[in-house]
């Protein structure tokens, strides 16, 4: 247990490490931390926090850095966020897909690190269907889900469909089946072909079976922005090992995608220590994240990888404020 005079050390010596990126001397830390203290006396304490685990001396150097558990003894009880005016710009309530990708640029340009988004699983479900025809037999098909996402797909027909067909076929599948699942629409039509014509039934069977491959379609589970900024950022671009590990989890993004799962499951922002736990196994790396909604619905994570030291407390109002912005982007209604 760390008493009071510990405890403002090791504050000062995180918070004076994330500042200046080099090992923390005594002398420092006497500035740094205010206290009226002994170079000797501040040597003790820090051999002390150095035995508990929350400190290590790198290489010859006399100065301290903390370790991952010294950051995470900082973050979850010495960390004090200060509400700044973040000039933030609104994300218009566009496409789902468009709100994610500038919510991954605004995590990037917002912090200078990486910004990711955790994609929302599609649903299947659709408000509206439309035709459009392309040429003889070559058809668009235009579908749009709940939330306001279009899919197109073009569909190849063995007959050639005129404009008042396409226009019974939507209408019919408007009125009776919106708001269910594509799944559920093809079992109904096959036991309602008999009110519609043989012909517009095809193109309604064949437009539900594209439909349900546009709705389900395995696109980028996570959209990632800004993994050039590492290479601005000291603690990489001198070691170019670290920085190669760092592309190579972007590369796979299976690890980021778990990591962004696991944080949908807490509310509020969340900070996982590079090197704590196999959620983030490179030493080098923190993430700081937190879910959005839509409609009051968790239903995807965003948050900001940088290096293990960087400014937490500012990565933590980006992080929530681009939260908020894109629920209220996703729950806009028009």
């Amino acid at each position: 247990m760390l008493d009071d005079r510990a405890k403002l050390l090791l504050k000062a010596l995180v918070e004076r490490y994330i500042a200046d990126g080099q090992p923390i001397g005594s002398r420092t830390l006497s500035r740094a931390s205010g206290l009226e203290l002994s170079p000797a006396t501040i040597r003790n304490v820090m051999s002390d926090l150095e035995g508990m685990g929350l400190i290590v001396s790198p290489h010859t150097s006399a100065g301290r850095i903390p370790t991952a558990k010294g950051y995470r003894l900082f973050v979850d009880t010495m960390l004090t966020v200060q509400r700044d005016d973040f000039h933030t710009p609104v994300l218009p309530a566009e496409q789902p897909q468009k709100v994610i990708a500038n919510a991954a640029h605004l995590l990037s340009s917002l912090s200078h690190f990486v910004g990711v988004v955790m994609v929302p699983k599609r649903t299947s479900v659709f408000r509206q269907i439309e035709f459009v025809r392309l040429s003889e037999k070559r058809f668009l098909v235009i579908i749009v889900s709940p939330e306001g996402d279009v899919q197109n797909r073009v569909i190849f027909t063995e007959v050639d469909y005129t404009a008042s067909q396409l226009v019974e076929a939507a209408n019919f599948l408007n009125a009776n089946y919106a708001g269910l699942a594509m799944e559920q629409v093809r079992e109904r039509l096959k036991g309602e072909v008999d009110q519609l014509r043989g012909e517009v039934a095809t193109l309604m069977q064949a437009a539900v079976n594209v439909g349900t491959e546009a709705m389900q379609s395995d696109e980028a589970d996570v959209v990632i922005s800004g993994e050039r900024n590492l290479l601005a950022v000291s603690d990489f671009s001198s070691d170019m090992d670290h920085l190669r590990r760092a592309f190579e989890l972007f590369e796979q993004k299976t690890q980021i995608l778990r990591l962004l799962d696991i944080s949908s499951q807490a509310e509020g922002v969340r900070i996982y220590i590079g090197g704590e736990s196999q959620v983030v196994p490179f030493e080098e790396l923190s993430v700081v994240s937190a879910p959005y909604e839509v409609d009051g619905k968790i239903v995807g994570t965003l948050g900001v990888i940088g290096p293990t030291r960087m400014n937490y407390d500012k990565m933590i109002q980006i992080v929530d404020i681009t939260s908020k912005l894109v629920t209220n982007a996703l729950s806009y209604r028009r």
